[in-house]
């Protein structure tokens, strides 16, 4: 038992001994600085079960945890607040049980458990990735890293949207306009070329319209009208009946975007267990609605269109079928998920990486599914955030505004070097050390600068103010990863000992670290629970700044005996095993140097 569990058991005995009452829950909470503890316990949720004065209370539990519990040596109370002070030897326990664990805080795979799949990403096949895609696959990676820490079986996915209008438009463009262009010829990824030709589209449909507009059509009618859309709508009627030199165009195209998008993600440093095609999936869906008409969740317009009354649940009535029988976005969404519990069938939940701009969509997705029959539908999440603004505004793909993923990375990659040399950190350093560098702390500062807020807040990026080497940002952390290895390489002393910690007294400062090891496993568990990544990064910056204090105050090298060298060394050592392990899960590295 960690130590809020011993003392939450030995508080409900002090509560049952001394006032012969049952208390189900004890609330804890961090020990303010200015009050002597290690552990405070709040005592105003008690009087629901023990009535009397606060203060005397949490005076009396005191008495009993000093008489019965071993590990506590003391106790104050300020108004309700019980603060416990638990004994070094406690602390020293703890650190020798842990101290050689290089995989310390994170929870055994459960393997009789229910698994989750994660999706992210799940990109359109007409354009390359951007800053959009960035928050959400950093967010569902590191997500699908931590539920992996607390014990979960996971499955890392996505589901590429490779058909629908916007994906023919992009080839009616590159018909219309390419001349034969390719990724080979033009020297471009292919995701950006094929983007390339969805903003052409847009700025040659912008231009019909006007014209239809002048010749005495309303705007409403004229976007209807415009001769280029209709034959994006004609082209994907043709290639959901199989034209071959659609479908062929099609396979073409989309090859360059997936080369495009490889290059992409391992850049950023991302993979995938198992990939999802929506081109291969709203077939099922279209199954489904098939099957559900005849029970009865769906029901068909005159215009043979079919929909869901989702009335009686407080939302509206939803297409899943248009009326000349071609899918919408809910077709392949239902689709894809009963696919996904067909080749998982361990998959207990599944969590949907996408902006809030869809909060309403997975409403009425979770719901369907329900509806269709499927029990797992209650374990759906809609893992919902905020849009990603740059300080020039918000970006629009179609016309060609947008922050590319890749641009993006080499960016960070060159600010960070920009300010390194500024620093004059790199002295010995070859060019292609600089260059690992460089990478390390820019795609760690736009990783840990995206990751350190709630999911759900909007945020505004400004990639200067990511790469800080002093406040609350990875370049900080990353730099007190690397302090800790130049100490480890100068240090003398054989880590992985056992250390003979009986005479010991701990510093403050000492202790202060200890406690915030200690807290690691329990924050990787409300990390999940949470599915916030935002609880491990600031948890790690937490973590940081105790040490940075530590080492400040007190001298590593340089103690007074072996036995607290070696302590401290090894102290230091497990600070830095902590920190990689929770950058693990941001997905973020750390330099051996700096």
């Amino acid at each position: 038992m960690n130590l809020q569990e011993t003392l939450s058991h030995n508080v409900k005995q002090a509560v049952k001994a001394v006032f012969n009452a049952d208390l189900e829950s004890v609330e804890f909470q961090a020990t303010r600085k200015e009050f002597a503890g290690d552990i405070t316990v709040v005592v105003f949720p008690m009087l629901r079960v023990v009535k009397g004065n606060p203060v005397q209370i949490g005076e009396q539990i005191g008495e009993y945890l000093v008489d019965h519990v071993q590990e506590v040596k003391g106790f104050n109370v300020v108004k309700g607040f019980l603060n416990v002070e638990i004994n070094d030897a406690y602390y020293l326990e703890f650190f020798n049980s842990i101290k050689d664990n290089e995989s310390y805080g994170f929870a055994e795979t459960n393997s009789n458990g229910k698994a989750v799949m994660v999706e992210y990403s799940s990109p359109n096949t007409n354009k390359p990735l951007h800053l959009g895609h960035i928050r959400n696959v950093i967010l569902g990676y590191s997500v699908s890293e931590i539920l992996k820490a607390s014990g979960k079986k996971v499955y890392k996915t996505q589901i590429i949207n490779d058909r629908g209008i916007h994906i023919c438009k992009s080839m009616l463009a590159w018909k219309r306009f390419g001349n034969g262009e390719t990724p080979e010829s033009s020297g471009l990824k292919g995701d950006k070329l094929v983007g390339n030709y969805y903003v052409k589209f847009d700025k040659e449909y912008k231009k019909q319209i006007q014209d239809l507009i002048s010749n005495g059509q309303a705007e409403e009618e004229a976007k209807k009208n415009a001769p280029l859309l209709l034959e994006a709508q004609n082209m994907l009627r043709k290639w959901e009946s199989g034209d071959e030199e659609i479908v062929a165009l099609w396979e073409m195209m989309n090859g360059w975007v997936y080369e495009g998008f490889d290059i992409t993600y391992k850049n950023i440093g991302v993979d995938f267990d198992k990939l999802y095609y929506e081109s291969q999936t709203y077939l099922l869906g279209k199954e489904f609605v098939a099957e559900g008409l005849k029970t009865g969740v769906f029901f068909k317009k005159e215009d043979g269109s079919v929909w869901c009354d989702l009335t009686e649940e407080g939302l509206d009535e939803k297409i899943v079928l248009r009326s000349d029988g071609t899918a919408v976005y809910m077709t392949q969404d239902i689709g894809t998920a009963i696919q996904r519990v067909k080749d998982f069938p361990d998959i207990g939940g599944m969590v949907y990486t996408v902006g809030n701009e869809q909060e309403y969509h997975f409403q009425v997705l979770f719901l369907i599914i329900k509806k269709l029959g499927f029990d797992w539908a209650d374990n759906l999440y809609h893992l919902s955030y905020g849009m990603v603004d740059l300080p020039s505004g918000k970006m629009k793909s179609r016309e060609g505004t947008v922050v590319d993923a890749d641009d993006l990375v080499d960016e960070m990659a060159q600010t960070a070097g920009e300010i390194s040399e500024e620093l004059g950190k790199l002295d010995g350093y070859s060019d292609d050390e600089k260059k690992a560098l460089y990478n390390t702390i820019g795609l760690g500062a736009l990783k840990y600068f995206i990751l350190k807020v709630d999911p759900r807040k909007r945020i505004l990026f400004d990639p200067k103010e990511s790469i800080d080497f002093q406040g609350n940002a990875a370049p900080y952390i990353q730099m007190a990863y690397a302090r800790i290895q130049s100490i480890l390489r100068k240090s003398d002393i054989e880590t992985n000992k056992t250390l003979d910690l009986n005479d010991l007294v701990l510093h403050v400062k000492e202790k202060e670290l200890l406690k915030q090891i200690e807290l690691f496993p329990e924050v990787i568990q409300n990390a999940a629970d949470h599915y916030s990544p935002a609880l491990i990064a600031n948890y790690t910056y937490d973590l940081v700044k105790e040490f940075s204090s530590f080492y400040q105050n007190v001298s590593i090298l340089g103690a007074d005996t072996t036995a607290e060298k070696a302590f401290r060394v090894e102290l230091s050592k497990t600070v830095a095993n902590v920190i990689k392990n929770a950058f693990g899960l941001l997905g973020i590295n750390v330099p051996e140097r700096m």
